[in-house]
């Protein structure tokens, strides 16, 4: 009997970013991406229940209790863990750092909106505090690079 090979699984990620103001951060792309603000309030409050957690390490956020320094947005069709509220799929974390921003992105988001719809879209992320950088027309396309409220580069295609 030969056996067969198993296929490794797949590595679950999420890409994490740093940020001065985490929870405005994931406010503005939780919009951007139409994506959810992760609640772990119920994982925060089992925590400060235990005395694992300082009170002064969480915030109030939205109505509910968040985490001071991270959040995370995920999509809103990916599964979760419902004690935590962590995603388990397409996700984005904001970190909080000392530091601002002071050189390009060694990794950027390119967001694409659909056939026609890039002007569109400028517009919205616009309205929901990005700015419009540059506008770039090459032999291989045409796309927008913006920059998100702290100043991070991504591009609408």
């Amino acid at each position: 009997m030969t056996q067969t090979p198993t296929s490794p699984t797949p590595v679950h990620w999420k890409l994490v970013i740093d940020a001065n103001d985490p929870h405005a951060q994931a406010d503005f792309w939780a919009a951007a991406l139409r994506y959810e603000v992760e609640d772990n309030s119920a994982l925060i409050g089992k925590l400060l229940g235990f005395g694992a957690l300082p009170e002064e390490a969480t915030v109030e956020l939205h109505g509910r209790r968040a985490f001071r320094d991270l959040i995370a947005v995920r999509h809103p069709e990916d599964p979760f863990e419902e004690e935590s509220g962590t995603g388990l799929g397409r996700r984005l974390l904001f970190q909080r750092v000392p530091e601002a921003k002071t050189v390009k992105n060694r990794l950027h988001l390119d967001l694409h909106p659909g056939e026609g719809r890039r002007e569109e879209e400028v517009a919205r992320l616009e309205g929901l505090g990005a700015s419009a950088l540059r506008r770039v027309k090459e032999q291989g396309g045409e796309w927008v690079v913006m920059a998100d409220p702290e100043g991070n580069e991504f591009c609408v295609q």
